[in-house]
């Protein structure tokens, strides 16, 4: 297992997972997404000549998608650096099987944390909100899995549920599942962190400053907003077994040298 130090030499990163790895709601201009990952590559490409970064998430995907479609294309590329962050779709679901779930990130991390330096997972954060507290046990129980496989094979646990300013609504885009770019730059960060490199942010997990809450007609307006261009749609794919990362390729496929985009 690889103990924190200064500046560890890191070549190459390989990000497996859902919508939160693949960048939602860290919109670019051209209408893209970039999120953590990205971030995070950028920063260790910044102090390794010829650093490479793969991400094989794909919005929408179920921890068995993960495992069937990027676990062992992950494995096979030989990176530095594996992060892995899956499983919470499974927990939003009407019907999940928690021990299901649990062999599935088992089997994972069991192939993947052989093939790299380093393994990273994540306790993922929670925004404040009906929907974390209906969830909260699911949740807890697949973060307590997460706990004990990192023990088991050495790999990193990065707690973004357990840091406040990631429950903070502020930092959440207006579907209320994903981060706001502000949000992934704290994950980044984290990160970064974690992996053992000196502290660009070192308040990551402490909250914003408190601002006044919006009146109650701006939130009865949002709520409606978020259930017609959301929530709706969501129940809709939930109900007909369909996923938004259906036919959708990896975000980027291959290992490859990595330079930011614009």
């Amino acid at each position: 297992m690889h103990t924190n130090s200064i500046s560890p030499a890191y070549t190459s990163l390989v990000a497996l997972g859902d919508s939160f790895t693949e960048g939602m709601s860290d919109l670019l201009p051209d209408g893209s997404y970039r999120g953590w990952a990205d971030l995070l590559a950028t920063r260790m490409a910044a102090r390794t000549p010829g650093f490479r970064y793969a991400n094989l998430a794909v919005r929408g995907k179920l921890i068995k998608q993960i495992v069937d479609e990027q676990v062992d294309v992950a494995a096979a590329m030989g990176a530095d650096v594996i992060t892995l962050v899956g499983g919470l779709n499974d927990t939003l679901r009407p019907k999940c099987d928690m021990e299901r779930v649990r062999d599935l990130l088992t089997e994972a991390v069991e192939r993947l944390a052989p093939s790299c330096r380093q393994l990273v997972l994540m306790r993922s954060p929670g925004r404040q909100g009906p929907v974390l507290e209906r969830f909260r046990p699911r949740m807890e129980e697949l973060f307590a899995c997460v706990d004990e496989l990192a023990a088991k094979h050495g790999a990193l646990v990065v707690d973004l549920y357990g840091a406040p300013s990631l429950a903070d609504p502020r930092l959440w885009d207006v579907d209320r599942l994903h981060l706001t770019g502000e949000g992934h730059r704290r994950v980044a960060e984290a990160v970064w962190q974690a992996l053992g490199h000196e502290p660009e942010d070192p308040e990551w997990h402490v909250p914003a400053p408190a601002t006044l809450p919006p009146g109650w007609v701006h939130r009865r307006v949002a709520d409606a907003r978020f259930a017609r261009q959301h929530l709706l749609p969501w129940i809709g794919r939930r109900l007909t077994g369909r996923s938004s990362g259906d036919g959708r390729p990896a975000k980027r496929p291959d290992l490859l040298p990595y330079e930011e985009r614009a």
